[in-house]
């Protein structure tokens, strides 16, 4: 079964965006401004570090998973972010910093769920005008 193209530009920007996230993050984790601003959360540094690290090997893992078309990668991609988004509301002191994620999260749901994208990770074929 051939990858749609709106899976496969979906789990590379997931990798790639991931990689950058994780060398800029790292980068900036003694820059004192970061950490002022992530202080003004609930929670503590170190659990917001691992949040954070946790969900870029989590991207990472299921994009390499959604290229091999394993359907377990896009559920647990889906999963962790709204899971990720809930956990923002509740303890970001901005509110809007969200709204990026939550359209990408929209955008990236509409087409890892359509039914070309179903059919992939199914293993089914499916007719070029569904």
């Amino acid at each position: 079964m051939k990858r749609p193209t709106s899976v496969t530009v979906i789990a590379w920007l997931l990798i790639a965006s991931s990689l950058i996230s994780l060398v800029s993050s790292y980068a900036s984790m003694d820059n004192p401004q970061v950490r002022e601003l992530m202080s003004k959360s609930l929670l503590p540094l170190s659990v917001q570090y691992a949040m954070m690290f946790a969900s870029l090997a989590m991207m990472v893992t299921t994009g390499v998973a959604m290229l091999k078309g394993l359907g377990w990668g896009r559920l647990v991609y889906f999963s962790w972010s709204v899971l990720g988004l809930v956990v923002g509301l509740l303890t970001s002191p901005i509110k809007t910093t969200l709204i990026p994620g939550v359209i990408a999260l929209a955008i990236f749901a509409y087409f890892l769920y359509r039914p070309k994208a179903n059919a992939y990770f199914s293993g089914q074929a499916v007719a070029d005008d569904a």
